[in-house]
């Protein structure tokens, strides 16, 4: 037998209808919204980023790509030496995630932060004044007591790196400072401060109107690894965790290529 619809069976089957668009609307939302290709895009979040020094620049770029492909996304990124940015983990800075220029300090911090991914690699310059007044050519020209040479000091990456190249090589440099991180370093040999200091290739290029930077030989040289992790104490897990996934893909490794820095 048939059933008879009735106007109140019709009211309600609309109802139920019209309740139901909406929450298929926004279900999902937790993933962030769909991007042009259909695919997921990063949950919506604001992140802090502790970031090594000598990525400043590149990861400037790359934030203000990451938030355009990701509305709603805002980042803040905290740079410093890897030495500070791992005292600031440990006395438990708000952040979300941490990206350091070695694998030593990340090593340091395996309570804190979860699994790291290298997204990069750096080798190590001589930085002299514009037009290389001192004519340093080499490392052991760095030995000469007539120079004033700057190196970042032991516990910075880039400090351990320089006199990991220098000793190995027997060459003794006193530096006339020490410095908190590969920045701090470029700036004096930029300000005319000091005649020569080892930071990193891409430092070095940040600014080549006000710096010549000398190669040091492969067979010489260092080889700085960046890793990347989320913070365990990060309130935003889901999107910190979408933000180091991003540093490995092919559009955030053509940045760091195009800033000078090395594939993993």
């Amino acid at each position: 037998m048939s059933s008879t619809i009735t106007p109140r069976r019709t009211a309600a089957a609309v109802l139920t209808a019209a309740l139901l668009v909406p929450l298929a609307a926004c279900g999902g939302d937790d993933k962030g919204s769909g991007t042009k290709d259909g695919s997921s895009s990063a949950p919506k979040a604001n992140l802090t980023v502790l970031a090594a020094s000598s990525l400043t620049d590149v990861f400037k770029t790359a934030g203000k790509k990451y938030e355009k492909e990701n509305p709603g996304t805002k980042l803040k990124f905290s740079f410093a030496g890897s030495q500070e940015l791992a005292a600031q983990v440990k006395q438990g800075a708000p952040a979300d995630a941490l990206v350091t220029a070695d694998t030593k300090t990340m090593d340091g911090l395996k309570s804190d932060a979860g699994k790291p991914t290298v997204i990069a690699k750096n080798r190590l310059v001589i930085a002299t004044g514009k037009n290389n007044p001192e004519k340093i050519r080499k490392l052991k020209d760095l030995a000469d007591p007539k120079l004033k040479v700057v190196l970042a000091a032991p516990e910075v990456p880039v400090g351990r790196y320089s006199r990991q190249v220098l000793d190995e090589q027997k060459i003794k440099v006193k530096p006339v400072s020490e410095e908190a991180n590969v920045r701090a370093v470029l700036s004096k040999v930029e300000l005319g401060e000091a005649d020569a200091g080892i930071v990193y290739k891409t430092d070095a290029a940040t600014v080549p109107d006000k710096v010549q930077a000398i190669k040091i030989p492969d067979d010489e040289n260092a080889v700085a690894s960046y890793p990347a992790a989320t913070l365990k104490s990060s309130k935003n897990s889901k999107a910190a965790a979408a933000f180091v996934k991003w540093l490995s893909t092919p559009e955030a490794q053509k940045l760091l290529r195009d800033a000078g820095f090395q594939k993993p």
